[in-house]
């Protein structure tokens, strides 16, 4: 059910909860009615609303950042919690599931006013949009500045289209494992990861909705995606050319009979592991989100573009990341006003490392950043 929330509303901590923001006309000129978020919040928001802080989520990611009033883990637990870097016993921290999304927010499988799912009739939803979104829900929630709007990957792209839609509601921006725009690479990439969906016999166009689901085409999609996710060097020092026992690659009459390199099973089981929860369409949507980010678009140059927010940044990239390379990090630190550091992680893990690794910049956030 869709619940709108009122100033007074009690938060349920880690608890996933509903807003309607009503309709949304949307950049690229489709149209929304009856938008629903769903949001989860740990924390207390004070008197004058002056502790609230927005994580925003990545790609396939949920709202449930940390632990709430329930024990299930979080999936940026090292950041946030009571005596994290974002310490719910001092802020008021919120995590919104992106419009488009398939964890509550409208999306794809969500009822259309005919009360189908919307399927192949969804819009494009940019990042813009979706934060022209969230700012309502904020309205809502009595939130008029973020003391702070944090995020990785797709959630840093949010967390920079924030500071700069709506710059004098963003006090601190940390940007963290992306750039300022989808490069041609990382479009292609993701060109490649829809058409393994659209591909799918399944698909039917987007409107697979009771019938079978194309997840053969997800679990494809998620193989290519997560090629990206983890650097080279942690691929072979994990995997090399062991064979996945008791298969072997080398073994079988035909081509379809042949064993699999472990590398292999594990990018079968990421894929089978993300069918079981994302919808396709949603995943789509999402990843077409993420092309369309460009923090510039209709605004000038970068430097021009960034100038316009009055936000503290904080930026950080992975030095292993091979999908958005540190260099497009160091440019955007360039462009921003000011001397702006880029803090690395240092992971050998690749991309992944903003999420597994998030501990080591800790103490740069607490002495730095959320101050």
């Amino acid at each position: 059910m869709t619940v709108t929330v009122a100033r007074t509303t009690i938060p349920q901590h880690g608890i996933v909860r509903y807003a309607s923001i009503g309709g949304l006309e949307l950049e690229a000129g489709g149209y929304l009615p009856d938008v629903t978020l769903a949001y989860e919040t740990w924390g207390t928001l004070n008197a004058d609303a002056s502790n609230a802080i927005l994580i925003e989520h990545a790609l396939t990611g949920s709202t449930h950042v940390t632990r709430g009033d329930t024990d299930e883990e979080g999936w940026w637990e090292q950041l946030a919690g009571p005596g994290a870097p974002v310490d719910t016993d001092r802020f008021f921290v919120v995590s919104i599931n992106i419009v488009g999304g398939c964890y509550g927010s409208t999306g794809p499988s969500s009822p259309a006013p005919d009360g189908k799912p919307w399927g192949s009739r969804f819009p494009l939803v940019t990042l813009r949009d979706s934060t022209v979104a969230e700012a309502r829900l904020a309205d809502q929630l009595g939130i008029k500045s973020w003391f702070a709007v944090l995020g990785g990957s797709m959630g840093g792209a949010r967390a920079l289209e924030w500071a700069v839609t709506y710059p004098e509601r963003v006090q601190r921006c940390a940007v963290i494992s992306v750039g300022a725009a989808s490069t041609a690479e990382q479009i292609a990439f993701a060109q490649a990861q829809t058409l393994a969906i659209r591909q799918d016999p399944n698909f039917n166009g987007g409107d697979y909705y009771g019938g079978p689901c194309p997840e053969d085409g997800l679990a494809l999609a998620r193989r290519i995606a997560h090629i990206t996710y983890r650097s080279a060097a942690e691929l072979e020092g994990r995997f090399g050319r062991a064979p996945q026992a008791p298969e072997s690659p080398l073994q079988g009459e035909v081509l379809a009979s042949r064993g699999r390199y472990q590398v292999e099973s594990y990018l079968d089981h990421q894929g089978n592991k993300l069918v079981k929860r994302f919808d396709a369409n949603s995943y789509i949507a999402l990843t077409e989100a993420l092309m369309s980010h460009d923090v510039c678009r209709g605004r000038g140059t970068l430097t021009e573009t960034l100038a316009a927010s009055t936000a503290r940044f904080f930026v950080a990239a992975v030095d292993s990341d091979r999908l958005y390379f540190p260099s497009q990090s160091h440019e955007l630190a360039q462009a921003l006003p000011g001397d702006v550091d880029v803090h690395v992680i240092q992971a050998p893990i690749g991309h992944d490392g903003f999420l597994t690794e998030i501990g080591q910049l800790g103490g740069r956030l607490r002495r730095s950043f959320l101050v």
